[in-house]
Formats: structure tokens, sequence, C-alpha cells
């Protein structure tokens, strides 16, 4: 479980290693995408691997799949042109899936890629997975009825974030849109109108998993869908229990990061944090090769921390999401303003307000550590609990009134609650709005949305600032709705860095992201970086090889096993 790597036990309980660093490349030697897996050391067959969660998983649907709870459990039955080897510790390989690499950058200028495609990979059915089928894939997810999955390679080849009225995926399902080329069946050939350097890392996504044309059963693939990994869709009870079986026709010699250790993988909806731990915690019957999918909530982190019985059944881990007070820029126009708040910001109060060590770690950067090229920096140093003192300098005698809205459920609502009072400390005055928390992503995502502040989170797609800081800060992406620059900033002179890193290779572009992670908020202070989450999870005695994932900071299942 690799305990020792993540985490130190003080007389407070558990501590997380925060200060771990992320090391990502891209595999250079064909043989690294080559299967089998890495044998886990005590795995054997056999046996059931259940997963407890509180809600079902938004969508199955690879092309429609974005949440975590999805991300983890779809590389049970789907494979992706890439994927990444993980060692569980921040250590991350880019390696082909069902690609023999992770791409061939053809002219050197990252505008013309091809992947070839393995021999040997099939669905479920037995037949062949060729090019034709992952340009499927992609050509689906352009179809507007299916809409929840990354949006990066359709906005590529499509030039324009409107890539779905660029292409119009009903009327041309025979074809590909534009950019998109099967040469023959074993090539997929990808051409952009601009350097897209961190292709490799975009068809490490869901959004690449292959489909038959004749399999494709529109938005209900979300009920059954067809499999291309080591597990198939056995029984699905929308929201209650989806069972996993082993799919018998894929090949473990194609495939560099899975296994096939259970029988079967279940996953039952329904019960809540609180109740699958405290069964997980018991450890009886099917639940001793169980997993608590929600971390230990904050009711029961001292019962966990404090028993010693517990510690080989624990994980405790960084993860990169990242959480953030929102400034809205556009009604927060003065700088000095902006770098009170940061100043102003008492976080160890608001890491105690939400559960302590175990559930959040303090962050005063845009990308978190789990982030290759992250430098640590604290751009307006003011200490654990924020300097009060400062904050009023800055203001200079204005009580500036902001308004704070916030999600309606209990967390955030205490989170609202305690920044108000840190924050009006220092001179401010912040009225709550509340925002019904099924309507609250997409209501901050509206450029003309009535808040000043806003509590963000935000996790990469994969562990590169190109999948953080153009995302969250290129001004030249906001439009009217649907905004992941939801701090409204735009700087010309910003937005020039972006293009000109974003046209390095990769491997270069890690120590530049830092430089302009720290240059964004010195010079602007769009946000107020709060802290990264923390990942604690309990499993029964048999579960074994999970592990937190060092790209998505949820557990991975590649590794899981049933102790006989």
């Amino acid at each position: 479980m690799a305990l020792g790597a993540c985490t130190k036990n003080t007389d407070d309980g558990p501590v997380v290693d925060n200060n771990r660093k992320q090391t990502g490349v891209i595999a250079t030697d064909p043989k690294d995408s080559q299967g089998p897996a890495a044998e886990v050391e005590g795995a054997q067959k056999g046996g059931t691997f259940s997963i407890i969660r509180e809600t079902p998983i938004s969508h199955l649907d690879p092309q429609r799949t974005y949440s975590f709870a999805g991300l983890m459990a779809n590389p049970l039955f789907a494979r992706y042109l890439t994927t990444w080897k993980d060692d569980g510790k921040g250590g991350l390989v880019l390696v082909g899936d069902l690609a023999e690499t992770p791409g061939t950058n053809v002219n050197n200028d990252c505008k013309v890629w091809e992947f070839k495609i393995k021999d040997g990979v099939k669905f479920e059915d037995g037949s062949a997975i060729t090019a034709k089928e992952i340009a499927y894939g992609i050509a689906r997810s352009f179809d507007p009825d299916l809409p929840g999955g990354p949006t990066y390679i359709q906005e590529w080849l499509a030039d324009s974030p409107q890539f779905d009225t660029k292409w119009d995926f009903k009327k041309n399902k025979t074809g590909l849109p534009p950019g998109l080329t099967t040469p023959d069946a074993k090539t997929l050939r990808f051409e952009f109108a601009k350097p897209r350097c961190d292709l490799p890392f975009a068809v490490s996504l869901p959004t690449t998993a292959p489909l038959k044309p004749e399999m494709d059963t529109g938005v209900n693939l979300d009920q059954k869908p067809f499999s291309s990994g080591p597990y198939k869709v056995a029984k699905h009870q929308v929201g209650v229990q989806l069972t996993l079986d082993r799919n018998p026709n894929w090949d473990p010699k194609t495939d560099p990061v899975r296994h096939q250790y259970p029988d079967q993988f279940v996953w039952t909806f329904g019960p809540t944090a609180d109740a699958a731990n405290n069964r997980v915690i018991a450890d009886n019957g099917a639940d001793q090769s169980a997993l608590a999918w929600n971390f230990v909530p904050a009711s029961l982190v001292a019962k966990v921390a404090g028993d010693a019985n517990l510690k080989s059944r624990t994980i405790l881990s960084p993860t990169p999401s990242a959480n953030q007070l929102v400034i809205n820029t556009q009604r927060v126009t003065d700088l000095k303003v902006r770098q009170a708040l940061n100043y102003a910001i008492d976080r160890d109060g608001l890491i105690k307000t939400i559960g302590g060590s175990t559930v959040a770690a303090p962050l005063t950067t845009l990308m978190p550590p789990a982030t290759i090229g992250y430098k640590a920096y604290d751009a307006y140093p003011a200490g654990a609990s924020g300097d009060i003192d400062k904050a009023k300098e800055l203001l200079g005698g204005q009580t500036p009134q902001l308004v704070l809205g916030a999600s309606d459920d209990s967390e955030e609502q205490e989170m609202a609650t305690q920044i108000k009072s840190n924050l009006e400390k220092a001179g401010f005055k912040i009225t709550i709005r509340n925002i019904p928390d099924d309507a609250k992503l997409d209501e901050i995502k509206k450029k003309n949305n009535p808040w000043d502040l806003y509590i963000g989170n935000w996790a990469a797609d994969w562990p590169s600032g190109a999948s953080i800081l153009p995302v969250l800060y290129d001004g030249r992406s906001i439009k009217a709705e649907g905004n992941s620059n939801q701090s409204y900033f735009n700087d010309p002179a910003i937005n020039a860095e972006f293009d000109r890193i974003l046209a390095m290779s990769p491997a270069d572009q890690g120590p530049e992201w830092g430089k302009l992670d720290e240059r964004i908020m010195k010079e602007h202070a769009p946000v107020v970086p709060l802290y990264v989450d923390v990942a604690y999870v309990v499993h029964g005695s048999k579960a074994g090889g999970v592990f937190i994932s060092s790209v998505f900071g949820y557990p991975s299942f590649v590794n899981a096993h049933v102790k006989q």
C-alpha cells in the first residue's frame, strides 16, 4: 500500500507528505508500452472486489466520462490510445495503451501526430480493435446529445471551442471530423491548425476509447458500455449496483498497466460516507474485500487515526486537487484589494473547519505540488493564519463590500462562514449568497454571474501546467457560459506566455509553468490559493493492491486483488 511513502504519525494522528515531488515522462522505449503488466507482489486470482460509494457514477459511457469515480472505473472496461504507468508515489510514465507507443510527432512541429495500433487488441465480443473504431469513439464525442466528457481533442481538431458547430456528428456518422483520418487499419492520424504538443497526454483520457458503430446505443451506452478492457459489464442496476465480470477476450500481453485478478468488481451505491466507512472498518464478510470510495469523513477521523489495527488498512495520500477562493476580476478590479484578500486568508482555520490535516493541506500556489514543474513560493507570505495588519495596510482604510457565492451544501456553508468571519477582521464586508449545490458549477461559469468571490476546485486532466494555467487563466477562452476561467482574468502578456510555453516540447514545459504560476500570482492575484485535498481511504483486510492515482487523486483499481 506504499503507506511509508505518504505518511508519518504524530500525536495528532497521521500527517500527509505534501512535499512529495511528481515526476512524469513520456516513454521513449516501445517496450514500456508492451504487456503484460508487472505482477503485483502477493496477488492471486479470484474473489470479488467491492467498492462502496454514496452516489451513482454520473457517466460510464467513456466519451461522457469526466467525474473522478468515472475516470477510476472506466479503465476496468475501457482502453485508450495512451495511459499512465503509475507507481502511486508520484512517479508516472506515459505509455501506449491501444497504441504501440505514446505517438509520433510526424514533422516535429506538434501539428501532425500518428498512432500505430497494437496487434491483438479486441473488444468483448472477440472482434479486433482497429484505428477505425478508435476514430469513431472520438467522432461521437462531437455529438451535442452526449455532453459531459473532456473537450481538448474536439476543440483542437475543430480549432474552436464551439467544436460541435464546426462538424455535425449526426449528419456525418459514417465520416470523421476534419483533421482525423485512418490511413489504414493500424494507423490513426491527427492534423491540427496549431501545435498541440500535449496530444499524447490528452489521448490518455476516455475520449479515445474505441467503439464499433453498430454497438453505439447513444445515451443508453451509459447503462452498458462495450468493453475493450479486462472486465465487462455483466449486470447494471442503475443507481444501485454495477457488476463487472472478466472479459475473456482481453489479452494481458497487449496491456502494460492492467491486471485481471478479481473474478468480479462490484460497485454498490447508496450508503453514506459514514455507513460505508463503518462497514469497511468492521471488516465482516464481503466487506473484507471492499473499499469505501468516499474518504474517511471528519466524524470518523479520530477513530480511524487512533486505531493501530487500522494502520495497514488505510491509505493517506496527497492529491492533485486544488481549491481556491476565486476572485471575479471583472468585478474586483483593484489589484490591492485582491492582494489584501491573499494576505488576510486564514488557511489554518479553514482547514480545521473542514476536518484537519487528513482532509486538506495548505496551498499558496496556483498549481498543486503534484504538478510536474511545480515551484514552491508564497507571493503573499502571511503565515498559517493570515496577516490582518498587512491586509489592512493594503486596503488603506477602504472597506470593500464583496458578495461570496456559496453552494448550499453543509461543508461549503461552513467554509463560507469561516471565510466571512476571517476576512471581516481585515476590514472587508462579506455577504454570503447561497447557490443550489447542483447548479453552482454552471452558475459560476456564466460570465455575467453576480458574485465577487466563490470557492473553486480544479484537478488537472494530466499532471502538467498545460492543463491548469491556460485552462483557468487564458482570457481568450472567455465566453457567455461554460467558462473554466471563472476569475474572468484576461491579460495579453500572460496569454502570449501560454502560447509560447504550449509550443514547447512537454519535457521542457515544466519549469516554465512554475515561473508563470508565480508571475500570475505576484502581478495579478486572480485567486486566493486555499488548500489541496488529501485522500484518506480505508479498506477491508482482504482488499489488496489499491493506491491513490498520482493523476486524479482517487483510488486506482488496476492492481486491485482479493487476498486469499
